[in-house]
């Protein structure tokens, strides 16, 4: 039976991404060698992290004056990365959801901290609106798409300090004024790669003004210098990213991914609305086209399983929702076909035609 891919992360890619994968596991570039095994070094993987770099500046329009850095650790190391390299004395921050509040802990180790809204007294179900970033703060962070709560901004900001935003769950899915931003990080296992890979796209000159000594390994400037190279890279992610950039560019982009999660993202939540079954959990100002998050109405709770179970005979994977939010979420990440949308709003109108 096909399946249909909705889980949060890692997630869905696209048939291109993993079998052009696959095929360099067993023999990458005609060396005769596995992606695996090859040197990083190696003038065929040179050309891979070359090649990397300017699709990500070719998609997301980058101005001059911008590094691309593939490194580990995940988006959970630029949590302390960001507040490193970039808080000399006080940072503001968005408070969104899970992941702006891991970021929030973080910074704290470095120096004030000021949360200048939240969304928590509702369950992180809103994205807050009406707040002032501070004028002498170093940085205002942002999380752009929440994961867990389904969530998203979908405007940059206009704010008169530097802005750093975690893009790990929508990046590539609209475009981004780049000029806006002093750092934009994102995990790559939602919509790029397998996980192991961290893309972040930073302002040089917005490097070098922090009195504290920086760990090398944790320098933005480092990865800079030595083109993501000063260590060994996470080489078959970074390949993985390629190909799904490729990819990005031959369906038209990042205006054709938009178009595309959009329509994805209505269809499914039209079908949340008109059926009595479901409700969704967030504003609909505010709702994510990346997560859909939506639960049982309250006189349908006890079903909540059994939808779970019978949407596992149609192929559907990956939609139960995260424990603080409960219910399903369908991640709709930019390989996600239309097909296996239309497939999910078929069972949810079976499902409800039954009870």
């Amino acid at each position: 039976m096909k399946k249909h891919n909705f889980y949060a992360g890692p997630s869905i890619l696209s048939e291109y991404t993993i079998q052009n994968t696959a095929a360099a596991v067993e023999n990458f570039a005609g060396m005769g060698l596995s992606i695996l095994e090859i040197s990083h070094r190696s003038k065929e993987f040179v050309a891979v992290m070359d090649e990397a770099q300017a699709l990500v500046k070719e998609l997301l329009d980058l101005p001059a004056g911008y590094e691309v850095l593939f490194l580990g650790g995940g988006a959970s190391m630029q949590f302390c990365m960001v507040p490193y390299n970039l808080l000399n004395k006080k940072a503001a921050y968005l408070d969104t959801g899970t992941w702006a509040s891991k970021a929030i802990k973080e910074a704290k180790l470095f120096g004030e901290v000021t949360v200048v809204a939240s969304s928590k007294d509702k369950n992180y179900t809103y994205i807050p609106k009406d707040y002032s970033v501070p004028e002498d703060a170093d940085y205002f962070h942002i999380t752009t798409n929440n994961t867990i709560y389904g969530t998203e901004l979908r405007e940059d900001p206009d704010v008169k300090v530097r802005l750093v935003a975690d893009m790990s769950s929508d990046i590539f899915s609209r475009p981004v004024d780049v000029s806006k931003y002093d750092v934009i990080y994102a995990g790559a296992q939602k919509n790029l790669a397998p996980a192991g890979v961290t893309l972040i796209i930073v302002r040089t000159d917005a490097l070098g003004h922090v009195d504290r000594p920086i760990p090398t390994m944790l320098n933005y400037k480092t990865h800079a210098d030595k083109g993501s190279m000063f260590n060994t890279p996470p080489v078959l992610p970074i390949y993985s990213a390629l190909q799904t950039l490729k990819w990005y560019k031959e369906q038209g982009g990042i205006a054709a991914m938009e178009k595309k999660d959009k329509e994805n993202a209505a269809i499914l939540y039209d079908e949340i609305d008109r059926n009595k079954l479901f409700k969704g959990t967030v504003v609909p100002e505010d709702r994510s086209i990346m997560n859909v998050c939506f639960v049982m109405n309250d006189e349908y709770k006890e079903l909540e399983a059994d939808f779970n179970a019978f949407a596992a005979t149609k192929g559907i994977v990956g939609i139960k929702g995260h424990r603080s939010v409960g219910g399903f979420r369908a991640s709709l990440y930019n390989a996600m076909p239309k097909s296996s949308v239309e497939v999910l709003i078929e069972a949810m109108k079976e499902f409800e035609k039954q009870h």
